[in-house]
């Protein structure tokens, strides 16, 4: 029978201590000055770029970074410019992900809730099936991939469609890595995270 910490009751030990984890962190990356969240944004893209994965991939699922989160609009750029397909992901009512094609800073519209989006076709949930490397956003992970998202449930989904032994990498900062991170039954882990430091690998079983 599951204990009452990996699958808890709704305003459970698990759920309050993820919201302290996340107002911590949240708080720590509002504090950044904007010269490091560059420079950070700007070294996390080398070490993306220069993993094997990445280099021998032709299909890329990113994202379009806001506020302070680790930059991916050099990322972007610099994964189109070797040559990937690279797709965004479109959020949907129910906060699930659709995804579209990136054609550059040009292709992207204003959406809700201050996000940037790609205008093109829409592919479909599934897309991300499709995907040979999975860069997504989080708030800090575990020493064992265990990944803290903004609470939305998007990217659990999402990653429930991604086959298993694709490559999956949330970006963060160097702070936010090995985190005690409070996991659910829902959560899902990643195979990597990439931080101005470099990459780190995970063994998820």
């Amino acid at each position: 029978m599951p204990s009452p910490q990996s699958c808890p009751e709704p305003g459970g030990n698990t759920g309050l201590a993820k919201l302290a984890l996340r107002d911590q962190l949240l708080t720590a990356r509002r504090r950044r000055p904007l010269t490091d969240v560059g420079a950070d944004a700007r070294s996390i893209a080398g070490h993306v770029l220069a993993a094997t994965e990445v280099r021998r991939s032709a299909t890329v699922a990113c994202y379009v970074s806001v506020g302070t989160e680790p930059g991916t609009s050099e990322l972007l750029d610099r994964l189109v410019g070797a040559g990937k397909r690279v797709v965004l992901p479109v959020l949907l009512p129910d906060n699930d992900l659709d995804w579209s094609v990136y054609r550059g800073p040009s292709s992207l519209a204003p959406a809700g809730r201050g996000l940037l989006e790609p205008a093109g076709e829409r592919l479909g949930p599934d897309a991300i099936a499709t995907a040979d490397v999975v860069l997504l956003p989080g708030m800090a992970v575990s020493p064992d991939g265990m990944r803290l998202g903004r609470g939305g449930g998007s990217y659990d989904r999402a990653l429930a469609r991604v086959p298993v032994g694709t490559f999956t990498c949330v970006l963060l900062y160097a702070d936010e890595l090995g985190q005690d991170v409070p996991a659910e039954p829902h959560d899902r882990r990643v195979s990597a995270a990439a931080t101005p430091d470099g990459v780190t690998r995970f063994t998820t079983g």
